[in-house]
């Protein structure tokens, strides 16, 4: 991944952008995508294992794995970066989730521009492939079996990071969908932006290039027709319960996922 990826408000491969031989010649199956991502999560472990994995590596690997996506023949299109880079202090960041590329490339994005932890499942911090670089990077662990304990450790924990000029990450469906369901869009993120008197970024995304697996979710196929897009929002204020907001960060997803509907 190009290291001036962060430098505009936009970005978008390039149409020179090399695509892997070897790619190519395996009749455009996940086949040599899978092996790549599993190279980097594999060095990711190993870092993480040995105390070194910190924030520079964090943003090295998923550098690694967006251009890993482009040199399979993934198309990015990233637009509102400037909404990140221009907004002062700690925010909440609110994006759908539809596979396992935006968990991936998100640090790459992101984290130059705002120091970020994830809310994430306990069933990803104890993954065996994931759980030594997940717990590096100390996001905020949820169970999402119990809503009240959940959002508990969410108003405690999300408090103290922003506090610390923390910015959090929070997919608030509660699994990855390609159809965006907002009754599935819960409001915890706008509760936590209220109480802690932050801004809330929308992030609307399309990444249905990375599918399902059938004997793993995280190793799925990839389909390099359809092209990956990311819209970063502009900071809202929240007020009051947060109704507002939630209702305006639903109507942003929906309006960027129309639009890229037949692109």
């Amino acid at each position: 991944m190009r290291k001036d990826i962060t430098a505009a408000n936009e970005y978008h491969t390039p149409e020179n952008t090399p695509h892997l031989l070897i790619d190519r010649l395996t009749c455009n199956s996940r086949f040599i995508f899978t092996g790549l991502f599993l190279k980097t999560v594999f060095k990711s472990r190993s870092l993480a294992r040995r105390g070194l994995y910190k924030t520079q590596q964090w943003i090295d690997t998923s550098h690694d794995i967006f251009t890993d996506v482009e040199r399979c023949g993934g198309r990015i299109h990233i637009t509102g970066m400037d909404n990140i880079r221009n907004c002062d202090g700690p925010v909440v960041i609110l994006s759908n989730h539809m596979s396992t590329l935006e968990t991936m490339i998100f640090p790459g994005i992101i984290q130059p521009l705002k120091d970020i932890t994830f809310v994430v499942k306990d069933a990803l911090v104890n993954h065996w492939a994931f759980m030594d670089v997940m717990r590096s990077r100390n996001p905020i662990v949820l169970s999402r079996s119990n809503p009240r304990d959940d959002f508990r450790i969410v108003m405690e924990q999300g408090v103290e990071k922003l506090k610390n000029n923390i910015s959090i990450v929070i997919f608030p469906q509660s699994t990855r969908r390609v159809e965006f369901r907002p009754e599935e869009f819960n409001s915890l993120g706008t509760k936590l932006a209220s109480k802690s008197g932050v801004q809330v970024i929308p992030v609307a995304i399309k990444t249905d290039f990375w599918g399902f697996g059938k004997s793993s979710k995280y190793l799925g196929p990839i389909d390099r027709g359809k092209p990956i897009h990311i819209a970063f929002g502009e900071p809202m204020k929240v007020n009051g319960s947060g109704r507002e907001a939630h209702q305006k960060i639903i109507e942003f997803i929906q309006s960027n996922l129309e639009s890229w509907r037949d692109k």
